[in-house]
């Protein structure tokens, strides 16, 4: 019966493994955008663009809220959810602030420097792989969402931290990942 156990403690959650499956997708595909940037960089049509200064700001915003997002993942995890609702609420709070400061970094783009995804250059690729970056911020604000309801919606009685692991595991990664695409345009771009 111990060796059953033992095992079963082993195994990694079904929702955990299709998460990194997603994850692993997800980097390869901006792997690839990435990739693609410096092969086209090189061409002599080439037109560099400056990263708005408020994508600098939204990227500290998006790193507080992952640790926002790691304390109430342990707060959850400690039972203490008065704490674990305002730091979820936190959390939701600066996914949204980090959307509303990507929106005004396009209106930057747009209106300051005449970026247009039409005009070729790093432009297009500024909005591809930001966009991209932007729907899935977008994504993990729904899931924090949920997650915010849940917290407040009735008793827990099955206290498992499986959904709250999963949802934070997501955030950090689009954390990291814009924090990769920040460093990237800063170092290639």
């Amino acid at each position: 019966m111990d060796i059953v156990s033992n095992q079963q403690k082993k195994r990694m959650h079904p929702h955990k493994f299709i998460l990194w499956v997603a994850i692993g997708s997800i980097v390869m595909m901006f792997a690839g955008l990435t990739s693609a940037f410096i092969v086209k960089s090189n061409q002599s049509t080439w037109m560099p663009v400056e990263v708005p200064r408020v994508f600098w700001l939204s990227t500290a915003v998006i790193v507080v809220s992952s640790i926002a997002m790691q304390m109430a993942l342990r707060s959850f995890k400690q039972r203490g959810m008065q704490q674990y609702r305002l730091l979820m609420g936190l959390t939701l709070l600066l996914g949204a602030a980090f959307i509303i400061m990507q929106w005004l970094g396009f209106q930057q783009l747009w209106d300051v420097q005449n970026i247009t995804f039409k005009g070729g250059g790093a432009g297009q690729f500024l909005y591809v792989i930001f966009g991209l970056h932007a729907l899935h911020v977008l994504g993990g604000v729904i899931a924090l969402i949920v997650m915010f309801i849940r917290a407040f919606a009735g008793r827990t009685k099955l206290y498992s931290a499986v959904p709250v692991e999963v949802a934070a595991t997501y955030w950090h990664f689009v954390d990291l990942l814009w924090v990769y695409i920040m460093v990237f345009f800063l170092a290639v771009g």
